[in-house]
């Protein structure tokens, strides 16, 4: 076996546990650092936010540091700081997460804190005006931000009438009518070890990481947690769709232009994913930004990049230019987009492609951290604990054929969302 494959993990050295509340334990082990990384995620997403109360899954997920039934905000983060231990809360769409690290002999420290702040918040009055008032900043950051807002536009436009068509972070409107009982509310309904994924790498044994594990959060029960939202199907787009955000005195106009794309799941992922690589990706270039930002001299970057998950997918190409240039790189990009769906790609192309997956590989697999989100990866779609040893056999399976029904598959240009966000 040569050494590129031994670092690969695989079903001898990842365990996998169950816990009887619920609650799906991935381990490996790594003992050349001291260090441990623990992260994982629980079905608390802005999926479950009403429209009225959007951001509500972010803004709780952000809240539970900032204080508990026996902690406030700054003896938490004295008591990590004291020990070099990082710990941090975040939200998605479908999942709300977690992520930690400290020295393997303050993992029980780190996991005690992360049981208590996911147990136990107490949502702190005048800790969740604070943080409203930041959540509220960040929201008028993101109203003058070109990219932001051809983002959000582009995902109005695709997924018009479902979920995945509003944004996570909510609006200002939104953030302000939440009320410190519907953070508390909340919590009670969708915070739970029903659905939870841990995966803990380091310099620890997977037997001693189970048993931290099932110490801190083994006895956490919660009635009536409430089932993950059943996505709707989306309807497809039927005929090109183009919108302008105007936002006064910038110097760049951002536009997103794309389709739908692949779920994680479907047969098409890997061969849409090395399509893509191709179309916009390749050596920070890619064809897209060859033939905007070199040739043309439009763009200040240009790339394409596909989003798939658990739902409906989107296959993308984001760039930046000059606002007196819209026109012009809209025109190229779609050209781009036509020569890609009638010729495919060459076969170098597709080769060196496949070389930049393969090796890609065991360097996101160097630190604790890339092997544990590895490992939510393999949970999350349920991939199999094989699938990084078989990874480049599914790499090369891929042939030129596949790629190119695969970019007509999804991509016509006569069905896009075009989003426009500057002057």
């Amino acid at each position: 076996m040569s050494h590129s494959n031994v670092s690969l993990p695989g079903p001898d050295d990842i365990t996998r546990e169950v816990l009887s509340n619920g609650i799906t334990i991935l381990t490996r082990s790594n003992f050349n650092s001291p260090s441990v990384v623990v992260t994982g995620y629980f079905g608390a997403g802005a999926l479950m936010d009403p429209d009225e109360k959007l951001g509500l899954a972010e803004y709780t997920s952000y809240a539970l540091m900032r204080g508990t039934k026996t902690r406030t905000f700054d003896e938490i983060y004295n008591e990590l700081e004291a020990v070099g231990a990082s710990l941090g809360f975040s939200s998605g769409v479908h999942t709300s997460g977690f992520n930690g690290r400290s020295l393997v002999e303050d993992l029980p420290l780190l996991l005690n804190l992360m049981s208590e702040v996911l147990m136990a918040p107490a949502f702190p009055k005048a800790e969740m005006e604070k943080l409203r008032a930041q959540l509220l900043t960040g929201l008028a950051i993101r109203a003058q931000d070109t990219s932001d807002m051809a983002s959000m536009v582009f995902d109005g436009i695709l997924f018009k009438g479902h979920p995945y068509s509003r944004p996570e972070d909510g609006y200002p409107e939104t953030v302000q009518r939440i009320k410190r009982s519907d953070l508390v509310g909340f919590h009670h309904d969708h915070y739970g070890p029903r659905g939870m994924v841990i995966a803990v790498v380091g310099a620890v044994t997977a037997e001693e990481a189970i048993r931290q594990v099932k110490r801190a959060l083994g006895g956490w029960q919660v009635k009536g947690q409430k089932e993950v939202l059943e996505l709707p199907v989306l309807k497809l787009l039927k005929k090109t769709v183009s919108r302008h955000h105007r936002i006064p005195g910038k110097s760049q106009s951002d536009m997103v232009i794309g389709t739908n794309g692949p779920r994680r799941l479907d047969p098409e992922f890997m061969s849409a994913s090395l399509g893509n690589n191709i179309l916009g990706q390749f050596g920070m270039m890619g064809r897209i930004g060859e033939v905007v930002r070199e040739k043309s001299g439009l763009a200040y970057y240009a790339y394409s990049s596909i989003s798939a998950g658990t739902g409906p997918g989107s296959w993308e190409v984001s760039a930046g230019v000059n606002p007196l240039n819209v026109k012009k790189a809209l025109e190229l990009i779609q050209d781009e987009l036509k020569r890609f769906v009638q010729e495919g790609v060459s076969d170098d192309e597709l080769a060196d492609s496949k070389a930049n997956f393969i090796g890609r590989l065991p360097l996101s697999l160097e630190s604790n951290g890339g092997v544990a989100n590895a490992l939510l990866n393999i949970e999350r779609h349920q991939l199999g604990l094989e699938y990084y040893r078989h990874y480049s056999s599914l790499v090369n399976a891929v042939g030129r054929e596949e790629v190119l029904n695969t970019a007509r598959k999804f991509i016509d240009v006569n069905r896009l969302a075009i989003a426009v966000a500057g002057p």
